[in-house]
């Protein structure tokens, strides 16, 4: 099915690795044109270098810190606002109550949870003064799920839910589209890299990290594919899903309702 993504712009926070980069190869393969944000330069030029041998011309990088006011501004003032924004940058970390300092809490929300937020603020007015564009939140299901050991993370993912709709309310007078998606436990290089550094520490040998992969943690024995979600992305970035708004789509295979 053609998903009318041709010649469209898209802009891709966290676009280096992980879900973001798996987003902007699943739009690329649709003919969009992506612009991909993320701080590390050398990761952003590693990939572009990736994506671009089969999008020549279709891969753009822009190094930015998107955890302060000026690094997004300059960000905004930087790009032609795209067809397509996809909030996917930022990693929140685990720990109760006691564990986490306020700073802690602060330092990773500027970039997730205030990073979205202001991304929105800048570039939905001039997507609304057109008349067109779409934005994509990556969130979490820990904003579904919430868990006392992961409660900064639960906390945020939940308020960016909570944003998420209630944007998309107000977006569809403007002709536009807000929603989300939640990723449960996805295997990016993130979650690889942990696995590898437990599988060093038990089994002394960093190559049987699938082997720290415990299939009863999972639905279907195994965590989501960063693939799985950018195929969902793309098909719900698509004008053929143009009803879609407002909502965010929770990506677990189920375990919410069984407690994986």
């Amino acid at each position: 099915m053609d998903l009318d993504l041709s010649g469209k712009t898209a802009l891709i926070t966290g676009g280096s690795k992980g879900i973001g980069r798996a987003i902007a190869a699943a739009l690329l393969a649709e003919g969009a044109e992506v612009t991909l944000v993320a701080r590390d330069a050398a990761q952003l030029e590693a990939t572009r270098a990736e994506l671009k041998a089969a999008a020549e011309g279709r891969v753009h990088i822009l190094p930015a810190d998107l955890a302060s006011d000026l690094g997004r501004e300059a960000l905004v003032d930087a790009v032609e606002t795209p067809d397509i924004l996809v909030n996917n940058a930022g990693a929140i970390r685990a720990g109760r109550l006691a564990d986490i300092s306020i700073a802690d809490w602060r330092r990773d929300w500027d970039l997730k949870v205030f990073g979205y937020i202001h991304l929105c603020q800048l570039l939905q007015p001039r997507m609304a003064d057109r008349g067109t564009g779409t934005i994509l939140n990556i969130i979490g299901m820990a904003g579904r799920a919430n868990r006392a050991a992961y409660i900064s993370g639960s906390t945020a993912n939940a308020g960016l839910i909570a944003f998420t709709q209630a944007l998309g309310a107000e977006a569809q007078s403007q002709g536009l589209r807000v929603f989300g998606i939640n990723p449960s436990p996805t295997l990016t290089d993130r979650m690889t890299q942990f696995m590898q550094r437990k599988a060093l520490d038990e089994l002394g040998d960093e190559s049987r990290w699938r082997e720290m992969v415990e299939p009863d943690r999972f639905p279907y024995g195994r965590p989501a594919n960063p693939d799985e979600v950018a195929a969902l992305a793309c098909m719900l970035l698509s004008p053929r899903a143009g009803y879609l708004n407002g909502t965010v789509v929770d990506v677990d295979g189920g375990g919410q309702w069984t407690g994986a």
